[in-house]
């Protein structure tokens, strides 16, 4: 439908994928499968979402996050009261989300910690998943909080204690937004991390970000022994299998048998452990997860 509109009031589809999170080829599929999205033309031709597009668009993005299957989320995000200050609200987080401190964010998650304070974590915790999508709760906050959490422990401010009291915190709350993560219909990524390799958060955000994308996700988690890897690949023929490390020795030690994983299927080795020359024919995924997961994502879109 072509209709005289504001253009400067509306998004055009790239501009709401990097609002809401969502990949262009999986909006398209939530409007044509679903009919979540409305837009209109300009008398130029350009296809234009709303505000309220936007807005719905983040809550069913929420809602598959949670577990809730596709067709049950775009009824729920259809069926939302999306008044128009609730939109207007959509426009100002700068374009990621509605609009959220992050660094409060990351100083009262950082108080939490120090004090081992876990309703006050889960209190604020609750206060940015309300807000925002997952992208940009994991970008902004929760990944920078990490480091610093890091960076803190290695610098003796933080103990042992207070730095194992966030990780777990953050991995049980992650996990708890990942709930049925691998239903659906969308294709499919196997996560484990390598063998000797107990640090799983980054994969479980690379996780919940594909997903977010349409993904179905299955985690093996921290220490995967090889032979477990290959057998759950064998199993589940995934069209992804992702092995991260923060240790280049850990992918090193298994180097001959990622090229032979990668001989019949997609393999990506993924943290701060990918070397700097990736084993032939497996992907690298160096950068952060959430925009690796939107670069896979497009990755297989692009391929059919």
């Amino acid at each position: 439908m072509v209709l005289d509109v504001d253009e400067g009031s509306h998004l055009r589809i790239g501009e709401l994928s990097r609002r809401s999170g969502v990949s262009p080829e999986l909006l398209r599929q939530w409007e044509r499968r679903y009919g979540l999205v409305q837009p209109t033309r300009s008398p130029g031709g350009l296809r234009l979402y709303s505000l309220e597009d936007l807005e719905r668009v983040r809550r069913m993005a929420r809602h598959i996050a949670e577990g809730v299957a596709a067709r049950e989320a775009s009824e729920l995000a259809a069926r939302a009261d999306i008044g128009p200050s609730r939109a207007s609200a959509a426009l100002d987080g700068g374009g990621t989300s509605v609009a959220f401190d992050a660094l409060a964010a990351r100083e009262r998650l950082g108080h939490a910690v120090e004090t081992f304070d876990e309703p006050l974590a889960q209190t604020v915790l609750d206060d940015l998943f309300s807000a925002a999508t997952i992208d940009a709760v994991v970008s902004d906050v929760v990944m920078p909080f990490l480091r610093d959490v890091g960076d803190r422990w290695q610098r003796g401010e933080l103990s042992v204690a207070q730095e194992h009291f966030a990780s777990n915190l953050l991995r049980g709350r992650l996990l708890g937004l990942a709930r049925g993560w691998g239903g659906g219909v969308g294709r499919l990524a196997l996560l484990a991390c390598a063998p000797g390799e107990h640090h799983d958060l980054g994969l479980i955000v690379f996780g919940l970000a594909l997903r977010a994308r349409g993904w179905r996700i299955a985690l093996l988690g921290g220490n995967t022994p090889l032979e477990s890897i290959v057998r759950a690949s064998e199993m589940v023929h995934p069209d992804l299998l992702v092995v991260s490390a923060t240790s280049s020795e850990l992918l090193e030690s298994i180097r001959a048998e990622l090229v032979a994983l990668a001989a019949d299927r997609t393999v990506a080795v993924a943290g701060p452990g990918v070397p700097a020359d990736t084993p032939e024919g497996v992907i690298a995924l160096r950068a952060d997860p959430v925009g690796e997961a939107a670069g896979i994502a497009r990755r297989f879109s692009d391929a059919g």
